[in-house]
């Protein structure tokens, strides 16, 4: 028993310096644990830290041009018609300056010989069946309707003028033509629809009443009669070129004057507005410098998308005569050429590349504008 008590008296006695020494590794290695969790935590907030700048920073760089620039491209439709659009462009206006080998009203004077032959079956009085075959044989002094061959990429038409050739300087005509109508439109939208919108009252009234009316007229049945109308002044080919203009404009500026309208009126009651009214600017400068820029995106999808309808206005009245006139090219005159059923189905090179172009001109301003107005609504998802 003495020998137990003095053993478990000797335990008790090296325990509290056992213990202390595991209390100091214990406490040390905790305080390891701990300094390896602070430097963790300080990593982890630098990296954090880090992280948060590099987002604030591509946050800052991402301007509104450049994140509509990305929702545009995102889509392949506004590719393509980018793309289409492009062609077109490089097609009509660098197509004249490499391919020189005609011109616009020149004509390929080889003199041609063009054999038509037909068939007639009859059955006679006997009741045998006879075949009798006729050839008709026309001679011109001009290559008129020849077949598409490396002297004529597409061949000529009724007058023995290329094709190819024409089909290029049309497409500066009705590019021209749709391009200036839609500036033009969309500058006497702007002025009279800001100026509706702005002042509001009965200088709205009377704006908006002239508006219906000409949303009131038919413009196609307008157009025709207006062209039958120049017809008869005997005008030369440029000179109704921009009279046609000026009447397509005419009757197509009220659809931006009220979008320009309806938009300045939710804007003007803004708050940067009044603070425009406190400083004491002038009226012109609050409606263009402070208005009109915030109805731009809408403008630009509505001019992008009015391009085709402009297109396809004056290819309807150069197809009825009544648009641009010989010996300028439109790709509607083009068409226009297929006045018989021979036309339309021996010489389909004459008439359908003038109907592709025109395809592809309205999809592919169709396409650009689609794509514009959604890159540019602020509660896209993508």
């Amino acid at each position: 028993m003495d020998e137990i008590e003095i053993k478990n008296d000797k335990a008790n006695a090296e325990s509290p310096a056992e213990n202390s020494v595991a209390n100091t590794a214990a406490q040390a290695q905790a305080d390891a644990v701990v300094g390896v969790g602070a430097d963790g935590a300080a990593i982890a907030d630098a990296a954090v830290a880090s992280e948060g700048a590099a987002q604030e920073e591509t946050y800052k760089e991402m301007s509104p041009l450049r994140l509509v620039l990305r929702r545009f491209f995102r889509s392949k439709l506004s590719i393509i018609g980018l793309v289409m659009i492009i062609f077109l462009f490089v097609f009509s206006f660098l197509g004249p300056v490499i391919y020189r080998q005609w011109g616009e009203g020149e004509v390929d004077e080889t003199p041609t010989l063009t054999v038509v032959t037909q068939t007639f079956t009859y059955r006679d009085e006997n009741g045998e069946i006879v075949t009798v075959y006729e050839q008709l044989v026309h001679e011109s002094p001009y290559n008129e309707y020849a077949s598409p061959s490396k002297d004529h990429l597409l061949g000529t038409d009724d007058k023995g003028m290329d094709v190819f050739v024409r089909l290029m300087y049309g497409g500066r005509i009705s590019l021209l033509i749709g391009f200036i109508v839609v500036i033009l439109e969309t500058l006497i939208g702007i002025i009279l629809g800001g100026i509706a919108g702005y002042f509001g009252g009965w200088v709205d009234q009377v704006i908006m009443r002239i508006v219906d009316i000409f949303n009131c007229i038919p413009t196609l049945p307008i157009l025709l009669i207006a062209s039958a109308v120049i017809d008869s002044w005997q005008l030369e080919a440029d000179q109704r070129i921009y009279v046609l203009m000026v009447i397509i404009t005419i009757f197509s500026w009220s659809g931006i004057a009220r979008l320009v309208r309806g938009q300045i009126l939710s804007l003007r009651e803004q708050e940067y507005i009044t603070a425009t009214e406190v400083m004491g600017l002038p009226t012109w400068r609050k409606i263009f410098k402070h208005l009109i820029p915030n109805v731009m995106p809408q403008l630009i999808v509505s001019m992008t998308l009015g391009l085709g309808s402009v297109i396809m206005y004056e290819s309807t009245l150069s197809y009825l005569g009544l648009g641009v006139q010989f010996p300028k090219a439109a790709w509607g005159s083009m068409i226009s050429l297929v006045n018989n059923a021979g036309v339309l189905e021996y010489h389909p090179n004459v008439w359908l590349p003038a109907g592709v172009m025109i395809l592809i001109a309205v999809l592919g301003f169709n396409f650009v504008g689609d794509g514009l107005r959604d890159a540019m609504d602020p509660k896209a998802r993508k």
